[in-house]
């Protein structure tokens, strides 16, 4: 096969778990080949780059083979190569040290857990610590 739709190929090599997650994102805007963006129907053939924004990076793909039937995730590096540059990997990183929690739009208020947990992380530990007492109620 010499050619593959790219959102068949993108389910079939496990980028996304369902082809139409894999059609949606190209609808959205946030696949592109070679640089520029694509319609799912788009055909793609060996040597292509295929870049997916998956917040908050850019993966970069190389097509080694094109198949349209989902394979097993061992046989995956047959059919695509990870061409994504290390700064991707580093923004990534900083974004699970940084510490901020992106809530997703609609997911409704934070939990008691989540405030819990927030609070937690927000306060510093020497606000619990005074080896004194105030006397608010002398008059001296």
């Amino acid at each position: 096969m010499a050619e593959a739709r790219i959102d068949k190929w993108m389910w079939a090599t496990r980028i996304f778990k369902t082809r139409t997650i894999a059609a949606e994102a190209c609808k959205k805007g946030r696949v592109s080949i070679n640089g520029s963006q694509v319609k799912a129907s788009r055909t793609i053939k060996v040597g292509d780059v295929i870049q997916v924004k998956k917040s908050p990076i850019t993966y970069s793909f190389k097509v080694l083979q094109t198949i349209e039937k989902r394979v097993g995730a061992k046989l995956v590096p047959e059919y695509m190569e990870n061409v994504t540059t290390p700064d991707q990997y580093e923004i990534l990183e900083m974004s699970k040290i940084s510490g901020f929690v992106d809530r997703a739009r609609g997911t409704g208020r934070p939990t008691k857990k989540d405030r819990r947990e927030l609070e937690d992380f927000s306060t510093p530990e020497y606000m619990d610590d005074f080896d004194f007492e105030f006397d608010f109620n002398s008059e001296d």
